[in-house]
Order: structure tokens, then sequence, then C-alpha cells
């Protein structure tokens, strides 16, 4: 900790956090050990099938209610206040969860974008995830007594009965409805990825927390930082596709090491 904290004193670094940091809302980390199979829907699945996009929103639907209830942790409550004391440039996240600015952090890029928006494909409209998921319990109150749900332990929701689920529509253009989030199969937005990189070279080190670099997205800031000289540091429980590479490697969970860091920075700033 003293050694982060002599990193962040000497000049802010940039954060870039992953399904890590959100554990500890109760939130899964779908790559840590113990995690849930899943298989991903890609974009194009969700694009091309109807039945797949029946399957995303009654699961969306029914999942619902383990998600709403979940907010940000300590570990998010110690990162902005890194942030508001000055050490730290921004946060760059891939999680759409939407917790780093709930829990009070200002400069946030979410590469993968954020679940609580959704965006008309025809004519671009956005609206809230509440107010459609609010359309699908209004067009499909069967929903409500469905006897073939399950419930996984990671929070998604899964029905037999899914191919009976009235689509949600756009209410502007009766256009498709998707979740404003980055599926597997699509590419970080140009404009996020620059903002994200700005976070990036504005500081004068790089910090990853709660992420095993499995997706390219991070690791082209990874490599980004590296280009220019910066120290990397990573805070992570597991490997991760950077450890070799890391100035300092702290196996963790985010709210431990995050508070420890910032009683490191307190300690310092008093002269102890």
């Amino acid at each position: 900790m003293e050694h982060i904290a002599g990193l962040l004193t000497a000049a802010p670094a940039a954060l870039l956090t992953g399904a890590g940091i959100s554990t500890d809302s109760g939130i899964p980390d779908y790559r840590g050990a113990g995690a849930p199979v899943r298989s991903p829907m890609r974009f194009q699945d969700f694009l091309a099938d109807p039945d797949y996009r029946r399957r995303y929103w009654a699961g969306a639907r029914l999942g619902a209610g383990s998600f709403d209830r979940l907010g940000p942790n300590p570990g998010h409550r110690e990162v902005a206040r890194l942030e508001r004391t000055g050490f730290l440039t921004g946060v760059v996240t891939q999680n759409v969860d939407g917790l780093h600015r709930a829990g009070g952090a200002s400069r946030v890029v979410e590469l993968h974008g954020n679940g609580a928006s959704i965006r008309c494909l025809d004519c671009g409209h956005r609206f809230s995830r509440a107010e459609v998921l609010g359309w699908i319990d209004r067009d499909n109150p069967w929903l409500a007594t469905d006897e073939s749900v399950t419930i996984n332990p990671d929070g998604d929701a899964e029905t037999a009965n899914y191919r009976e689920l009235t689509l949600p529509e756009c209410p502007d253009c009766g256009g498709t409805l998707r979740p404003d989030v980055v599926f597997f199969g699509e590419f970080v937005p140009t404009a996020t990825f620059a903002d994200a990189a700005a976070i990036v070279d504005e500081a004068a080190s790089l910090i990853v927390a709660g992420s095993s670099l499995a997706v390219n997205s991070g690791i082209r800031l990874v490599e980004r930082a590296a280009r220019a000289g910066k120290p990397l540091v990573i805070i992570n429980r597991g490997p991760t596709k950077a450890d070799a590479r890391a100035l300092v490697r702290v196996e963790g969970g985010t709210s431990e090491v995050f508070s420890a860091l910032v009683d490191a920075l307190v300690r310092r700033a008093a002269g102890r």
C-alpha cells in the first residue's frame, strides 16, 4: 500500500475497473473462482432472431428484482474519495452496473455502456430500463405467475416459456429496442474509447482493479500506458493477462485494498 500511495502522491493515476469491484455489492465476477458458467448472447444473435430477443427480455424482467436492490459498496466509495482528493484523473470501468457514479465518482467512462439505458435501433430514442420493463409487465401479465421460472445464482433468470413473450417495441416508431451496452461481438464506440484513453493519457500511472483483463478493451488501455512508460499496478483476486507487466501486483479484493490505500495516503499526508 505504501508503494502505491507513493505513486499517487507523486501524481494522479488512471483507474480501470472490472467486475471484481462490484462483487461486494452482490454482482458476480463471471471469470473468478467458482463463477457460474454462462453462455453470453452475441449481438448478431440478438439482432437476427426474435426468439433471442424474447429470451433476453424475459430474463431481464424476471431477474430485475435481484439487481434493483443492489448499491455501491465500500470499494466504489473509496474510489470516489480518491478522485475527490485529486489522486485519480478519472475512472474507466468495464462494468455496466452504474455503481461508480452511484458511489460518488464524477469522471467515469463506461467502456461497455450502462444497463439502465435502452435504445431504439431504428430512431435512436432512449428510454430507461424501468420504463421498458414496465411495458413488458403490461403486455405479458402471465410472467407474474409463470411456474417455469428459474433464478440462477448469478441473478440471471430463465423461463421455458420465453417464446410466448410479447417483445417491447419503441413507442415512437415501433422499432427494435436494445440495452445500451456493448454485447459480445461488438466494438467499444470510438468516442467512448477516446474518452477512456484521455483519462489514461492525463495520468502518470495506471491502476487496474478487479479485472482479469480478458476483454480486449482493457488490454488496449494497458498497452497504451505501457507505450508511454507509465507504471502499472494490478489489484485482483486471481491472475490477469498483464501480471508480468505490473510494477506492483496485489492479490486481494478491491474494497479492502482501496480502504487500506486511502489509509496509507492519509498517513502520508499526516507525515506518519
